[in-house]
């Protein structure tokens, strides 16, 4: 397939691209051949790809700039976290979507082509979350959509279910930044993602901080990724992991809620964190997820200016009968 990105470029043409593809990678080398490959197997040819690196030292860079030359490199001298890589990546796009997937994925030819037409389907819509596949057994989900409760638990829907009963588009609470699309425009409205996160909960602080500006957030089954999970932490729990997490969700509770929805929410709040601290405590992290929660609050305090601001009182009810409604979606999953 001719590798239409480069000979736009040789034309002068960059500034024409309709979408911009942009991979964070970290010491992922070793991922890098099968996720840009499936790049260049794509159906349709209107877009760029552009690879953040956060500081590798395993020769990913290098690697790249050789082999794949029709990919755009930013090289940055350190590890400065998703956010910041995916930020850097999105300022660096020409294109009026941008599409960011894990470096730890590969996609179906039809991926980018799918996510585009999703979004131009949906005119409200913020972001379109590809259907995630478990590398390792296809036949099972990794990702159908995230949601958030009430109980200040955030979750993937599908993980671990059979894919096949995953394949109808849906309204979700915000996208997985694995693999998903953004409309541009509403990232230069509602602000770009948050780098006080530096890594996790990322994607739901600004999916949720999108709902509470009148978009949707949307799962597109006709864009298949296959991702092998935990590519860069390399493990489901560990100790940055659950630190993180924790922390991020106190802060992201923080931002995205009124005052009066937080002391709505408290008691489900407190029981929620409550069994989380259990449930790490009996695997050995329970230390880390006091800690981050401790740090969430400190985090929240300094970054007071971040909260958001002038959402109306219906919209923050909408959303709250909703966080009460993924409490039961959560069971059922």
């Amino acid at each position: 397939m001719e590798l239409f990105p480069e000979a736009k470029r040789l034309k002068g043409l960059e500034n024409m691209y309709e979408v911009s593809v942009i991979i964070p990678n970290f010491n992922g080398k070793k991922y890098l051949e099968n996720c840009l490959n499936s790049m260049r197997n794509q159906d349709c040819e209107n877009f760029e790809v552009i690879l953040v690196d956060n500081g590798s030292e395993d020769g990913s860079v290098a690697y790249v700039r050789e082999t794949y030359q029709e990919v755009k490199v930013i090289a940055l001298k350190e590890n400065t976290g998703f956010c910041t890589a995916v930020n850097t990546g999105i300022k660096a796009s020409t294109g009026s979507y941008v599409i960011l997937l894990n470096n730890d994925t590969v996609a179906e030819p039809f991926f980018v082509s799918s996510l585009l037409k999703s979004m131009k389907k949906h005119p409200r819509a913020f972001s379109c979350q590809a259907k995630m596949v478990q590398m390792q057994d296809h036949g099972k989900m990794d990702d159908a959509g995230n949601y958030y409760c009430a109980f200040g638990w955030a979750f993937a829907d599908g993980k671990g279910r059979k894919q096949e009963n995953y394949n109808v588009e849906k309204k979700i609470f915000s996208a997985c930044a694995g693999a998903a699309v953004y409309r541009k425009k509403v990232l230069d409205k509602i602000g770009l993602f948050d780098q006080e996160h530096f890594a996790y909960l990322e994607d739901l602080d600004i999916g949720y901080r999108a709902r509470l500006h009148g978009y949707e957030n949307w799962y597109c089954p006709k864009a298949v990724v296959y991702h092998v999970g935990s590519g860069t932490s390399g493990s489901r729990y560990n100790l940055f992991k659950v630190r993180y997490s924790s922390r991020n969700n106190i802060y992201t509770i923080y931002k995205n809620m009124p005052l009066w929805q937080i002391v709505l929410n408290f008691p489900l709040l407190l029981l929620g964190f409550g069994c989380k601290a259990l449930f790490f405590a009996k695997k050995g992290f329970g230390k880390e997820y006091l800690a981050g929660i401790k740090n969430g609050f400190a985090i929240s305090r300094k970054n007071r200016q971040r909260k958001v601001k002038g959402v109306d009182f219906v919209s923050c009810l909408r959303i709250q009968w909703e966080l009460y409604c993924n409490i039961i979606r959560f069971l059922k999953k």
